[in-house]
């Protein structure tokens, strides 16, 4: 027995610098991250279990031995392989609701990817092979939770021309030792951030060689001297009842900005060294992209799922769904989770092997699906008020008024057609937690903008499409 869930905590008592609400805390002990902790310790623990080890793990040689490891450190080389990583992320997803989007799973399969496709940089670093190779070995046995970070702080969008990095507060290389680099600046949005072991940072701009000190690839220590985790306001103030507020009390994965004041990172964990075409490849890697966006769009297949849950329970609780015109809103929150579902199931059907004999799921499926997320997941929160309309904002403050003295007669007037008033209740209560709290307007605004823009997304789409076979359907008439 590894106790993966008691390992993952015991992991974060590391004294790194995590700040909210204006002072330093302790991420182990802090109330306001309870919630979230023992929810991503019980998804580790998972690896512990009977019911679920071969749903989200497998056994495979590591360091000349047999090693257990995360599902998402597979590198999948048939259909099959890439089945057993949906298996995966879809357990981690429906344990969660997929509300928590970052649960490791992303990160360690972009991991995966570079680890895969390592060769391809040979040209750039002929160490990067080996340094890969020896990081992905040693986040699969010690089952590392990682992030993902690439985004620069929204000092001045509008500057054009020469880039002033310290300014901008981009992170650069300020100086070079024999131990290692030293880097300053700032990155967000660092979800789960004082969650993680590890942060995998780097630009997701494209740099020219006048910048080349922004271009760089690194994995950073969580508890690396002189780094800081800026906290937003938690959605779980450790009182929260989890009957109230049922999601944010358990899955508020949290957001920071990482300031990094004259940190260290030891040429071991420096992957590329300002170069900014490599780094620009690495960003695009095609293996890495392909396989963590796989887990994107199975979690948000989930997470739409759960909102034909809550539109079908609650238009049925009150009645309404009789109506025409409630139907169709449930129809269409319907639509959207099985188009999603049919493009996870196409891309992974599509998938071929590369060159590499990685099998990669089709690329145009997720990036499709990928791309109606930004706008079904909104649209889905819009559907889920309009069903539920005013019921959403007059619900008792807690459940515990049931058992008040005023119990009886919200027994009487909160009740729904074939429900009770306290399950009634907690199903508004669950609905008002998604579309209307402060975690819900976080993973709307969330699902709209992790991807990146999304008109430029859906234009790079199109620019990277196949149009020469589609203009072949024109010579009929032309």
């Amino acid at each position: 027995m590894n106790n993966y869930g008691e390992s993952f905590i015991h992991s974060l008592k590391d004294s790194r610098s995590v700040w909210l609400n204006g002072s330093v805390t302790d991420v182990t002990t802090d109330p306001h991250f309870a919630g979230t902790l023992s929810t991503i310790s019980s998804l580790f623990a998972m690896m512990d279990r009977a019911e679920h080890q071969d749903k989200i793990s497998v056994v495979q040689r590591v360091r000349e031995q047999q090693q257990r490891i995360h599902t998402s450190f597979l590198v999948p080389h048939s259909q099959d392989d890439l089945l057993k990583r949906r298996i995966a992320f879809e357990t981690w997803s429906r344990a969660t609701s997929g509300v928590m989007s970052r649960l490791s799973d992303y990160a360690r399969s972009r991991l995966t990817g570079w680890y895969g496709n390592r060769f391809a940089y040979d040209t750039f670093d002929k160490h990067f092979a080996e340094k890969i190779k020896t990081y992905y070995e040693t986040a699969g046995v010690e089952n590392l939770f990682l992030t993902v970070v690439q985004r620069d702080p929204q000092i001045n969008r509008g500057v054009s021309g020469e880039v002033l990095a310290e300014e901008l507060g981009l992170l650069r290389i300020t100086r070079k030792t024999s131990e290692g680099v030293y880097v300053s600046g700032g990155k967000m949005i660092a979800t789960a951030a004082p969650y993680s072991n590890d942060l995998i940072v780097f630009p997701i701009a494209k740099w020219g060689e006048k910048e080349k000190a922004l271009a760089s690839a690194l994995i950073v220590p969580a508890n690396s001297k002189g780094l800081h985790m800026i906290c937003r306001a938690g959605f779980d103030s450790g009182n929260v009842a989890r009957a109230d507020y049922p999601l944010s009390s358990a899955f508020d994965e949290m957001d920071a900005v990482l300031i990094f004041d004259d940190v260290l990172i030891p040429w071991e964990r420096v992957l590329l060294y300002e170069n900014p075409d490599a780094v620009w490849q690495f960003k695009n890697d095609p293996v890495a992209n392909a396989l963590a966006y796989h887990q994107a769009i199975v979690r948000l297949q989930v997470k739409l799922e759960f909102t034909v849950a809550i539109g079908h329970a609650i238009a049925e609780s009150i009645g309404a769904n009789q109506y025409l015109h409630v139907q169709e809103k449930l129809g269409e929150l319907l639509m959207q989770s099985e188009t999603i579902k049919g493009l996870v199931i196409a891309s992974e059907s599509a998938g071929k092997c590369n060159d590499q004999g990685i099998f990669l799921p089709h690329f145009s499926f997720i990036e499709t699906a990928r791309n109606l997320g930004t706008a079904y997941y909104p649209r889905a929160i819009e559907l889920l008020q309009l069903i539920g309309a005013g019921g959403f904002i007059q619900t008792p403050s807690i459940i515990a008024d049931f058992d008040g003295p005023i119990g009886h007669l919200l027994e009487k007037y909160y009740k729904g057609k074939n429900v009770d008033a306290v399950e009634k209740t907690k199903l508004f209560k669950l609905a008002w937690d998604l579309i209307g709290s402060s975690l819900g307007s976080r993973h709307e605004l969330y699902e709209r903008f992790y991807a990146g823009d999304p008109i430029r997304n859906k234009a790079a789409q199109y620019a990277g499409s196949d149009k020469a076979a589609l203009m072949k359907m024109l010579d009929l008439y032309l």
